[in-house]
Order: structure tokens, then sequence, then C-alpha cells
């Protein structure tokens, strides 16, 4: 679902994680002086973001696609970008001054083992932060379009019982995974689409669950998949208000 190029994700998610990547940094306390690592980094919105505020050399990041951590590392040159998986960092203990996972933890295979892992690589004291898509309470950048799939077909697997996806979770497994004074909070994405089409093609590009689940069914499925979107949305530029849960807590 994500060894996809670059682009590919950029129009299809990249706008929502280049608005998140601020309130990520912010709910991290990152600040100039110290190291921090983005796990499940993709093309690299939140690690721009992460040089931004701290200097390449003192940024590292993780992704488990090829595509993306190339692209990460040729945006954001002197970062340590490394191809490696949320489960197995290698980075020695006590690396990083914080650890940043954004729109990632609900895809780990193990989002506690992750999540110690982030643990793992931070300082004593030093912030873990994570966010996920509000997707069951359909408040998320894709809620319109599981609602149309699920109106056609029932049983439709979406990424409503993924985790950290409902509000409150996401601290959950953060308790889970040992961190300390787990906090709650809230990240939110306002994206303008200036047509319906502008919003429908990049499900057409296979990326994530969305493109995996258009790329799956035949064109007469798609098309009236394409319709029921359609006759959700007013005529003219569509705007997405976004929300995410997030959690924060101390290694």
């Amino acid at each position: 679902m994500f060894e996809v190029a670059a682009d590919a994700y950029d129009q299809y998610m990249g706008r929502y994680s280049t608005l998140l990547a601020p309130q990520m940094a912010d709910l991290a306390r990152v600040a100039w002086g110290g190291r921090a690592i983005d796990v499940g980094c993709g093309p690299g919105a939140l690690t721009s973001e992460l040089v931004r505020r701290l200097g390449a050399a003192n940024v590292a990041a993780v992704d488990p696609s090829a595509s993306f951590a190339a692209a990460a590392a040729a945006r954001n040159p002197g970062v340590d970008v490394r191809r490696a998986s949320a489960g197995a960092l290698p980075f020695p203990d006590e690396a990083f001054d914080a650890a940043l996972a954004q729109l990632v933890v609900h895809f780990m295979p193990d989002p506690v083992g992750g999540l110690r892992e982030m643990r793992r690589v931070t300082k004593a004291g030093g912030t873990v932060a994570a966010c996920v898509w509000d997707h069951a309470g359909g408040k998320g950048p894709l809620g319109v379009f599981w609602s149309a799939a699920h109106d056609l077909d029932p049983a439709v697997e979406d990424e409503s019982n993924l985790a950290g996806v409902r509000e409150g979770h996401l601290a959950e497994l953060f308790e889970a995974a040992g961190l300390r004074d787990v906090r709650p909070a809230v990240v939110v994405a306002r994206v303008e689409h200036s047509s319906f089409d502008a919003w429908w093609e990049p499900f057409t590009r296979g990326v994530g669950p969305a493109g995996a689940y258009v790329a799956s069914i035949d064109d007469a499925a798609r098309d009236g998949l394409r319709a029921a979107c359609r006759a959700r949305f007013p005529d003219g530029p569509i705007i997405i208000d976004a929300i995410a849960w997030a959690a924060r807590g101390l290694a």
C-alpha cells in the first residue's frame, strides 16, 4: 500500500501531513538543541518540520517503504534517513530527546511494540508523541470515502478498527508501552480541494487502504463508488476538516 511514488502520497495525504507537522512538533516540545526521530516518516513532511526546528544534523527518520525513505532523504539533505520499521529502530538506547510518529501507529504490526521502541531510543524524561486519524468516528479525511464504500458494500473492510483510531485508544497504547504522564490531545488539518475531481483523483493512485480498495474493484464498481462520493459533496471547492487523535508521553 505504501510502495508507491512519493508524489502519489503527496497528493493523497501529504497536504494533510504538512499541516499536522507543526502541531506534532509543538506537542512533542521539539526545541533547538535537541535531537529527534521521525518514525514512519513517509516522504518527509514531519521530517522537514523537525529540520526547520533542529537542523538536519539533529534529525533522524525511518520508514519501511524504500520509495518513501528515498524521497525523505532527497528532500531533507543531511538527515540520517534509514529504511527500517518501527518495531526495530536501528539506533541505540536514549539517542534522542523526542520521538514522533505521525499517522503511523495504526499501521504498525505491533503498535505497543513500536511505541516501546520509540520509548527505548528516547532519553529518560524525553518526549514520545504520535497521532492517528479519527477513522472510528469518521472525522478524518477519509470519512466520506469509507461511508460511500460501506453503502455500496457493507462488508468492505475500512480503517475504523485499526489501533488508535478511536478517541482515547492512542493514549491507552502509550500507557501499555510504559510511557509516563500520558496526555491525550487533538490535532486538525483543513484542506481545500479545488473540485470533486481534485478530491477523488488521489484515491486512484493505490495509496493506503483506501487506494488499495479502489484498485481492487472493477470499473463498474469504481464508477459507482465515485458517483456515491460525488453525491455527498456540493458543487465547487471541497473543504475537509480532518481530526486526528494524538498523545504525548514521557520516556
